[in-house]
């Protein structure tokens, strides 16, 4: 078999066991929906959920406010990571950023994203800007201190090897220290992004934004509305999984797999 067809074997292996495992969580809620142990308006039957996100998507609200959280999400998370992969990559390298950085990432971390909303608030007033800058803090560190540690995690013997055939200083760093360092990177992204989605959906309940995925279950809590905060939930869902299949997937088979630097699990 061609690395090709083996390669879409395995993709669509994993395909067919992620789906197994959404099918499976989806019947035991179903189960308990129908049990009668909850109200039913509390918890809805999968149904009733997938009419109102229908509804939803057919009249152009859900994807309205998909569109204002992914906006912020992505916006965000540009910002960090522009910000962010230089530093860590700089204090990887050299030892007085380190020096300098490393302590304020380690001061500024455990603060909570969320924590900052009524700060910004105060600072910015309400709309994009807080959300925006809420998603930039909580994506801000994971992205940091993964680039800082795969430059440190990166093989001395790589780097003599590399310079005793020749290699400069640009060379060594496209060559050996982005290549090395790139598992590390690339598990960076994916954790920022995950605390973005959480840091969003936060800010848009507590900045009391009118549009956002946030927004929309926060306002439909207060009405009782359990459909819709599920069908917002499940939006938020499947966009994570798309971008985990799709983005991060392509990203890894295109450099760390390609490049023998990570192998994929078996069995």
């Amino acid at each position: 078999m061609t690395a090709a067809f083996t390669a879409r074997i395995e993709r669509a292996t994993s395909a067919y066991r992620a789906g197994l495992a959404l099918l499976l969580a989806a019947a035991c809620y179903e189960a308990v929906a129908r049990s009668g142990a909850f109200p039913r308006a509390l918890l809805p039957t999968l149904p009733k959920v997938a009419s109102t996100l229908w509804a939803l998507i057919l009249d152009g609200t859900m994807l309205e406010h998909a569109g204002y959280t992914m906006y912020r999400v992505l916006v965000g998370l540009a910002l960090a990571v522009a910000v962010a992969l230089p530093l860590g990559i700089l204090m990887g390298r050299l030892r007085p950023v380190e020096n300098f950085f490393l302590p304020l990432a380690s001061a500024l971390m455990p603060i909570p994203s969320l924590a900052w909303v009524p700060v910004f608030i105060l600072w910015f007033g309400l709309g994009n800007t807080v959300a925006i800058l809420i998603v930039f803090y909580a994506a801000l560190f994971p992205m940091l201190l993964n680039a800082w540690s795969g430059v440190r995690a990166v093989n001395p013997l790589w780097l003599r090897a590399a310079g005793a055939m020749g290699a400069d200083e640009r060379a060594l760093f496209w060559k050996v220290i982005i290549p090395g360092a790139s598992p590390f990177i690339i598990t960076g992204l994916r954790q920022a992004f995950l605390r973005a989605w959480i840091a969003v959906v936060g800010a848009e309940m507590l900045a009391a934004s009118d549009w956002g995925l946030g927004w929309v279950i926060f306002d439909a809590k207060e009405f009782l509305n359990a459909d819709v905060m599920l069908a917002a939930l499940a939006v938020i869902g499947a966009i994570g999984f798309l971008f985990e299949r799709l983005v991060f997937g392509s990203i890894e088979r295109a450099t760390v797999m390609r490049w023998g630097m990570v192998r994929t699990a078996k069995g």
